[in-house]
């Protein structure tokens, strides 16, 4: 018993002491980019009812366990409705794999990855989206962008 008593505080402290103090790592996990099996699983704390700019709220389901997004036509229309993006890092509007119908995705570009000091683009994307995902073309042909993808 007295092991426990000695050992217990140790512990605890140990625990305690265990914060984060660097700000650099991942800030909250944005909307678009989340992992859903439906578009219902998508943006679920919008104010106002939930209305996007662009298009209602889709599950990609091209992407490995879903990829949380909606339909827009200009980069303006990504993260254009309070509480849609989380992490204030942005998105771009860009075809997926050489479809016409251009999606919210996040974003990757080279100057998004040197602003934030990070060693390239999929550093970026695992430090700031997902630890799995990487930096990658959108696949949108001549309209392709860098995004954050699985």
């Amino acid at each position: 018993m007295r092991t426990h008593t000695f050992v217990l505080p140790f512990a605890l402290i140990g625990l305690l002491g265990c914060g984060d103090d660097d700000d650099t790592g991942p800030g909250p996990v944005d909307n678009a980019g989340s992992a859903c099996t439906a578009a219902s699983q998508c943006y679920p704390n919008l104010p106002d009812g939930g209305v996007l700019q662009g298009g209602a709220a889709e599950c990609l389901d091209k992407v490995p366990n879903g990829y949380c997004t909606h339909q827009c036509a200009a980069d303006t229309e990504c993260c254009a409705v309070a509480g849609e993006c989380l992490s204030g890092h942005p998105q771009v509007c860009s075809p997926f794999t050489n479809s016409t119908v251009k999606y919210c995705l996040l974003s990757c570009e080279d100057s998004e990855v040197k602003a934030a000091g990070d060693a390239d683009g999929n550093a970026y994307c695992s430090r700031w989206a997902n630890a799995s995902f990487g930096c990658r073309s959108s696949g949108g042909g001549s309209e392709n962008r860098k995004v954050c993808m699985p």
